[in-house]
């Protein structure tokens, strides 16, 4: 019973946290994940199941643009070193949703500036399934858990998933989900491309 309840729960939080996207992107090439067997994926285009998760770390794989999203990634990174500074979109100082801002704009894909209005953008995906170019939601206020900071996914190997983003001690940074902090606050990870 605990089962079912907990599953409706994921169902009805997935549909919840849905909305319209501010960028264009195909419908084409989806894939989910599927409950009724572990490791077994639905490809949306043939509505077939396979039991074999494309590797994320070739470019041929990606549901997005791979070279809009490396041209984000390369803009991003040009900011590493860069200071924290709340509401900063430039060398001076950046904040984690400025930096996220910044770089999308460089492709000329409009964000929301606050990283718990990001996270309403785009599609939630599973962890399992993210690739550069994503984005990773955080919960950094201890046991609560709204989302008060959003990173760019720069790289995935292997499961290791490596973020560029802005905190409040050391500026821009790329750090991995492997660091025990991140990944006890990793809420949501959402694709925008």
């Amino acid at each position: 019973m605990k089962k079912i309840a907990l599953i409706l729960c994921l169902i009805c939080s997935f549909y919840s946290c849905k909305s319209t996207k501010h960028s264009k992107k195909s419908s084409r090439n989806t894939t989910t994940v599927s409950t009724k067997s572990p490791g077994a994926v639905i490809d949306n285009d043939t509505r077939r199941s396979t039991t074999e998760i494309p590797n994320i770390s070739e470019p041929n794989s990606r549901n997005v643009n791979f070279k809009v999203a490396e041209n984000i990634i390369d803009y991003a990174m040009k900011f590493e070193g860069v200071r924290y500074k709340y509401g900063g979109t430039d060398r001076k100082g950046m904040d984690c949703s400025g930096l996220v801002t910044t770089a999308f704009s460089s492709e000329g894909i409009s964000l929301p500036r606050s990283s718990s209005q990001i996270a309403l953008s785009g599609d939630w995906i599973d962890l399992k399934l993210v690739q550069p170019g994503d984005l990773m939601f955080f919960a950094t206020n201890g046991k609560n858990r709204n989302i008060t900071h959003v990173a760019l996914v720069t790289h995935v190997n292997d499961g290791q998933v490596e973020f560029i983003h802005s905190t409040t001690k050391a500026g821009v940074i790329v750090s991995s989900l492997a660091d025990r902090y991140w990944y006890f606050a990793f809420v949501q990870a959402r694709r925008v491309l």
